[in-house]
């Protein structure tokens, strides 16, 4: 009973795993940000920057005063002398007005960075996925390419020894297919070695096991656009978080620079006090109150404040510069992409309206050739090695045209429609 139970239970796993690993791109994708530790370190980030706001922009606790004045000694009497009196009394600092929404600002802009670091991480981690994706299905096609490949060959090595039983083929033709055949095999152990390592790539994503299967689908439809850099510079300039992260540093120092140069007006402190009066020989004094507004003198010693007004302007510059080369760095990309994507997109369309057809044709002519005698069999290895090659071909150049794409989504923080 316990062994059916545990059979059970086993087989319940297995097709639970099994039905879990049906997953869309889409839905792949979703998980990896669901259980990214680095998307949920960023998120801690945010809050983080998020409660900072309060801590600085609020006015200090108030200070309250308990003392004694004028205490005469040794004797420690409260009734001998008319100025001895008990203290209670109150502080409240005060700032410039305006330095606290100041200081918030700051605070908010911080905030605010945070979260474009996160969204431009998530970007990352989509395209990171998605490469890896797509080049999982370019593996597992040559993996099918191939074993049909083999398999072809396998018939056409029942061919050569049909023909070679009735002397119409060499013994040397038998080796020669035995001999793609062992190679064809080796390429088969590759191949999976490559999609072991994409599916740990994947897992490792998705904090799954690096074994863990993956079921993947066919390569989506694509679709050709005709890309313009100065429309990519545009789009990343107006979607991309990297970009909008660098423009925010760059008014937080702005607002640093507006917080700091509060820093040449006084401060304030506002005070009451109120002292109580013993009787002293007979007599009952009145109690008195004490109100004082302190100022602080913003002499600006060593020149301590220019320097922090100065470093604010130094940082706007350096993130102005940044971004000026971030920029820069994205012409360069979109460059190389599109040319890239241009290649791709017009080999892509020779591949399909001419080599593969005629590839196709030229097999299937050169395999009825020899049956009849009319071609040797080296004309039909060629053949069949030729129809597999471009075939191939065709299936890494969509994969490498996808994987662009994938690319320049990220760079411009937007999809590519």
């Amino acid at each position: 009973m316990n062994k059916i139970r545990i059979l059970i239970i086993g087989l319940v796993i297995f097709i639970s795993n099994s039905f879990a690993q049906h997953q869309s791109l889409r839905e792949l994708i979703d998980l990896a940000l669901q259980v990214s530790p680095e998307l949920k370190m960023y998120q801690a980030k945010i809050n983080a920057s998020e409660n900072r706001i309060q801590q600085n922009t609020n006015l200090p606790d108030p200070m309250l005063t308990l003392g004694v004045m004028s205490l005469p000694l040794p004797s420690f009497s409260f009734n001998k002398d008319m100025m001895t009196a008990k203290v209670v009394g109150l502080s409240q600092e005060f700032p410039f007005p305006g330095t606290l929404s100041a200081k918030e600002n700051v605070n908010s802009k911080d905030f605010e960075i945070v979260k474009q670091e996160y969204n431009d991480k998530r970007n990352e981690i989509i395209k990171e996925l998605t490469q890896s994706y797509y080049e999982l299905i370019y593996i597992r096609k040559e993996i099918q390419l191939t074993g049909e490949s083999r398999q072809l060959m396998k018939q056409i090595l029942d061919v050569v020894r049909s023909m070679y039983s009735v002397a119409d083929a060499s013994q040397q033709n038998i080796f020669r297919v035995d001999l793609e055949l062992t190679k064809m095999s080796d390429m088969l152990a590759t191949l999976k070695s490559e999609e072991d390592e994409q599916l740990s790539a994947i897992n490792s994503l998705l904090l799954r096991n690096p074994s863990d299967k993956i079921e993947t689908d066919s390569l989506p439809e694509i679709n050709f656009i005709q890309f313009n850099i100065d429309e990519l510079i545009s789009k990343a300039e107006a979607n991309r978080p990297f970009l909008k992260g660098i423009q925010l540093a760059e008014e937080k120092e702005k607002l640093n620079q507006s917080a700091a140069e509060y820093d040449f007006y006084p401060m304030f402190k506002l005070s009451a006090q109120y002292a109580f009066r013993s009787e002293v020989e007979g007599m009952k004094p009145d109690n008195m109150i004490s109100v004082m507004l302190d100022i602080s003198l913003p002499l600006n010693y060593g020149g301590k404040v220019s320097a922090m007004v100065d470093e604010t302007k130094s940082m706007q510059e350096m993130y102005r510069e940044q971004y000026s080369a971030s920029i820069q760095m994205l012409k360069r990309e979109f460059g190389m992409r599109t040319a890239k994507l241009k290649s791709l997109k017009e080999r892509i369309e020779l591949v399909e309206q001419g080599s593969f057809i005629q590839a196709k044709e030229n097999f299937k002519s050169a395999l009825s050739s020899y049956q009849v005698g009319e071609i040797d069999f080296m004309n039909v290895i060629e053949a069949q090695d030729n129809l597999y090659t471009i075939e191939k071909n065709l299936y890494r150049l969509k994969t490498d045209y996808l994987k662009q794409i994938a690319e320049l989504e990220f760079l411009t923080g937007t999809k590519m429609n």
